[in-house]
């Protein structure tokens, strides 16, 4: 009998294969109380399986072949940073001595403190860096058990298999990658999780966040993997099988016309000039945007700079990040926002305070910095440093009122004093623009419009305030709708605020890189799109074939605000016909 599981699709394609199922054995961690005499050797078999785990992750980092994507290179390098980070190096060997336990139980009791603190962050990009620890510390957890545990034991020869489990480590996917792997399913991870941004990278369909996938899915069964509509389908005919075959086909050519499109402006058939940008999460992010012909970075984010740390990066270490992304762009503009993060201290794993109670309405983006200006403007100095290599950009993340733009100014020109008097060159005439997320942002677009360079709509989250409800909340996600009356009315003032004051409105959430709403937000009147570098050539193959004199008015028709949220999907879906 067919069966159909839906997901979430974060790799495009279609994969036919065989299942192979990767059980993890789950741990059973115990606490055991040390004699005195006995910490000091508990100490060091923690630490020899610290040593272990790092070897392991070098061993597979130097089986990576040169020519894999560097997203692989990049997650593997990050676990073995974990490993060397005193998080996970020494704060569970001071408990170890404190509580006189076992390792095991002082790993576990760390990870605990870890996972609380990553909970409450809003971001759902850093959200999901807690299961890149997670990996790190199994790592640790399953030598500690058994010393002669090899994680390259767990894969064998899959060539052309799926493969579900409940969540694949980068080491995973090292291991998998050089096999022709077909497509991966798993229990766990968003589309911002490093198996979805990996398997991206790889070009292999994949749907995750498949509740129970391993015990609906049996070893050996022929499935089929939809990552463009989140689907699976088990128990099939020859008859299905044959039609998704030929899905097969037709997206693989495809894929072999939009490479073509890499040096290709992004121009409608009417003569529109489009300016398509990409998001860049780490520096290793800008190395796919040459296989995507984006014309800058419309959002480079810093808080990989801030998290995973027991201190903040200082100045010198954050101006050598912006200055590697700018000089890699080689002359195409950068845009750098400001710290971003929710919930007091969240960046520090030792801190034992209380974290706010809904860091969705609590202190982040803007308002954290201006909470303490002296981290705020050692980012500015920094920003303002490298903006003297290359064209760059700065923009404020989540500005809410007059009076923190305002604030915000007036660090930036204390900044700018400071690297005046110190002969430290920088662009002064730097642009500055800021992100309307929130709705009372987008309402008073307006008033920003005539401060600042330029506006950027991040519809993450001005989507999930405007509708009052968490897109990663499975209880309240099928809640989360672009095409809400509201969302795109909030979109338009905005659109409509950047064409009064002549500055340019770009917008880099995930709405800029969805097809289905290309046509629209171009008849809305949007000319700078930011997406993820995989999306950009699907968005320019759709801006290239389209004529915006043709859509004017009938996204007139769409922003009427009598009609409901049911016809706008609708006119949407015809609009796109």
């Amino acid at each position: 009998m067919a069966l159909m599981i839906s997901g979430l699709g974060v790799s495009r394609g279609v994969a036919i294969g065989a299942v192979h199922v990767m059980q993890r054995s789950a741990l059973e961690i115990y606490e055991r109380h040390l004699k005195a005499t006995e910490v000091d050797a508990e100490v060091q078999r923690f630490q020899s399986a610290v040593i272990m785990a790092s070897q392991q992750l070098l061993d597979i980092q130097d089986s990576v072949p040169a020519d894999a994507p560097k997203d692989i290179i990049s997650f593997i390098g990050s676990h073995l940073l974990m490993l060397d980070d005193s998080m996970l190096s020494q704060v569970p060997i001071d408990l170890i001595r404190e509580r006189q336990c076992n390792a095991e139980w002082a790993l576990k009791i760390q990870r605990d403190q870890i996972a609380s603190v990553f909970e409450e962050m809003e971001d759902e990009y850093l959200r999901t860096r807690q299961n890149d620890i997670d990996h790190v510390i199994y790592l640790i957890q399953k030598i500690l058990f058994d010393q002669q545990y090899l994680v390259s034991e767990e894969v064998q020869t899959l060539a052309g298999s799926i493969i579900v489990a409940d969540d694949l480590t980068p080491a995973d996917t090292v291991l998998l990658q050089n096999q022709n792997i077909a497509g991966f399913i798993t229990e766990l991870g968003g589309p911002l999780s490093h198996t979805a941004i990996i398997a991206r990278s790889l070009g292999i369909p994949a749907v995750v966040g498949v509740p129970d996938a391993r015990l609906l899915l049996k070893n050996n069964e022929t499935v089929i993997v939809d990552g463009s509509e989140g689907m699976i389908l088990a128990g099939v005919d020859q008859d299905t099988i044959t039609n998704y075959q030929r899905k097969q086909k037709s997206l693989e050519q495809a894929k072999r016309k939009l490479h073509s499109l890499r040096k290709v402006a992004a121009k409608t058939q009417d003569n529109v000039l489009i300016n398509l940008q990409a998001n860049v999460e780490l520096l290793d992010d800008t190395r796919a945007l040459a296989n995507c012909g984006a014309d800058g970075v419309g959002l480079y984010r810093t808080e990989f700079l801030y998290i995973d740390r027991t201190e903040p990066a200082n100045e010198a270490e954050q101006y050598e990040a912006y200055v590697k992304v700018i000089r890699l762009m080689k002359g195409r503009p950068v845009t750098i926002r400001t710290l971003d993060l929710g919930a007091e201290k969240e960046f520090d794993p030792k801190y034992q305070g209380p974290l706010a109670q809904n860091p969705a309405l609590g202190l982040r983006g803007l308002r954290r910095s201006l909470r303490d200006t002296e981290l705020f403007k050692l980012q500015l100095r920094a920003i303002l440093r490298a903006s003297s290599i290359g064209p760059t950009k700065l923009m404020f993340p989540m500005l809410t009122s007059e009076d923190e733009l305002q604030s915000a100014l007036v660090v930036l020109n204390q900044a700018k004093s400071e690297l005046i008097k110190e002969d430290q060159a920088f662009d002064d005439t730097i642009a500055i623009g800021a992100m309307i997320e929130v709705p009372a942002s987008a309402l008073a677009a307006n008033q920003f419009a005539k401060n600042l360079d330029f506006l950027s709509i991040g519809t993450n989250d001005l989507i999930q305030y405007t509708l009052a409800i968490d897109r990663i909340d499975e209880a309240v996600n099928y809640l989360y709708d672009p095409l809400h009356p509201a969302v795109l009315q909030l979109i338009h003032l905005t659109l409509k605020a950047g064409q009064r004051a002549g500055i340019p409105v770009s917008m880099c959430g995930e709405m800029a890189g969805d097809i289905r709403y290309t046509k629209l937000l171009l008849g809305m009147g949007l000319r700078e799109f930011s997406t993820h570098p995989a999306s950009l050539l699907e968005v320019k193959s759709v801006i290239n074939a389209t004529d915006v004199s043709a859509l004017e008015k009938r996204c007139k028709d769409i922003l009427n605000k009598h009609i409901s949220s049911a016809k706008i999907h609708h006119l949407v879906d015809q609009l796109n016909l």
